[in-house]
């Protein structure tokens, strides 16, 4: 979608993503916290850490599995394909380095509900270069391990 300014004559790229996949990443985000943990993923595990209900997660892991992104068979496990389980730690990543940007960079107080908004909307190229201006923070400010990039790969520490 784009939209026209009459006034500079600009092309203005403006981005709509899903509510859907909003979702999806979100679910993905909670099992790769509750893995993290060092606990199994169930249906139970996963509605506490979302405050939904158990129906709500069965209905959305059936979902998650008819496009790969887990293995879930009724009454079982839950476990995540690599595409989940990717998806899940780029949330992850996500909302860790935004934490410490507003924590340690911008020194605000953390807010959670901008945090949630802007996570889903970074694509690789922007959490790198943020993760590099932030000088590749290993935990962030609720002392939890930040994944990973390709950018602290490349960077010797």
């Amino acid at each position: 979608m784009s939209a026209y300014s009459k006034n500079t004559g600009l092309s203005e790229q403006l981005y709509v993503g899903t509510a859907e996949a909003e979702h999806v990443e979100m679910y993905l985000k909670a099992m790769w916290s509750i893995l993290e943990s060092g606990q199994e993923l169930k249906v139970s595990s996963i509605a506490k850490i979302l405050n939904v209900t158990q129906p709500s997660v069965v209905q959305m892991l059936h979902k998650l599995n008819d496009s790969l992104l887990i293995d879930y068979k009724k009454g079982s496990i839950v476990t995540l394909t690599s595409e989940g389980e990717k998806i899940g730690k780029q949330m992850i990543r996500n909302t860790r380095l935004l934490e410490v940007l507003m924590k340690d960079a911008l020194k605000i107080d953390i807010d959670e509900e901008m945090v949630c908004g802007i996570e889903h909307h970074m694509k690789d190229i922007f959490t790198d270069a943020l993760c590099t201006l932030l000088k590749h923070p290993r935990i962030c400010p609720h002392g939890y391990r930040i994944p990973e990039g390709n950018c602290c790969t490349n960077n010797s520490r």
